[in-house]
């Protein structure tokens, strides 16, 4: 039988002495590599889409680039399990809403450290045994069952710890961060265009660049969407428009 599966382990932290201590505490796990540190945020994309890790260990509070930042840049990228690590703790709500499994708060004993990793361990065996794409996403609410094909879907909106699915005149709530929802979505009919939504590729109308520099996004049931500046290029990219990306 071959040797099971290591977990690909990424640590972020601009702090040397919370780099160490995490790679301790991952040191004593034989099921856990890690294949790559970054002490500050503009490096961490690179370095964790190079590294293609299962688990993320992400300091919340960097210069330049925090972690929420760190997240937004990666976009589908983004590992399957995402540990903050902070020693602020009113980012809590924020971090799991952007899809965060855990959070840390410095300092933190071993047991507490134990739970997070447990629950990450569960995690990304989960995401390991699923198929990469979905052909449908099960909606129950108030007793029924509904089930949407991704390829209704026209865009898709963070709410708390909810994905509002938008279907026509219809909205859906999945109990599902938006982020772990963009992982199993198939990245050629949807792009993530906000911190907060996905947009389906083929209901865009158009773009439309307003006179305050910001891009909106239109769409053909005439939902205007709005354009974060760090997913305009990828967008326009996947829309056939790589020449007008930096005008």
């Amino acid at each position: 039988m071959s040797a099971p599966q290591k977990i690909r382990a990424v640590i972020v932290d601009d702090e040397p002495p919370a780099r160490r201590n995490l790679s301790l505490l991952l040191a004593r796990d034989p099921e856990i590599e890690i294949v790559a540190e970054c002490d500050n945020g503009p490096d961490a994309p690179a370095e964790i889409r190079r590294a293609k890790p299962d688990l993320l260990f992400l300091d919340v509070q960097m210069p330049e680039v925090d972690g929420f930042d760190v997240l937004e840049l990666l976009g589908s990228d983004v590992p399957p399990a995402v540990i903050f690590v902070t020693a602020y703790d009113q980012y809590a709500i924020r971090a799991f809403e952007a899809g965060a499994l855990d959070y840390l708060l410095k300092p933190f004993d071993d047991k507490r450290f134990a739970l997070a990793l447990g629950r990450a361990k569960e995690k990304i065996a989960s995401s390991r045994n699923l198929p990469n794409q979905l052909d449908r996403l099960i909606i129950k609410s108030a007793g029924q069952v509904a089930f949407i094909r991704p390829q209704d879907i026209d865009w898709i909106e963070a709410a708390d710890y909810y994905a509002a699915l938008h279907v026509g005149p219809r909205t859906h709530l999945l109990r599902r961060t938006i982020t772990e929802l963009e992982q199993d979505l198939d990245p050629a009919m949807f792009c993530r265009i906000h911190r907060s939504t996905i947009v389906n590729l083929a209901r865009v109308r158009g773009l439309k660049l307003n006179e305050d520099g910001d891009t909106t996004v239109h769409l053909e049931s005439g939902t205007t969407l709005r354009l974060s500046r760090s997913h305009r290029k990828e967008l326009q990219s996947r829309l056939g428009l790589r020449e007008a990306a930096d005008s």
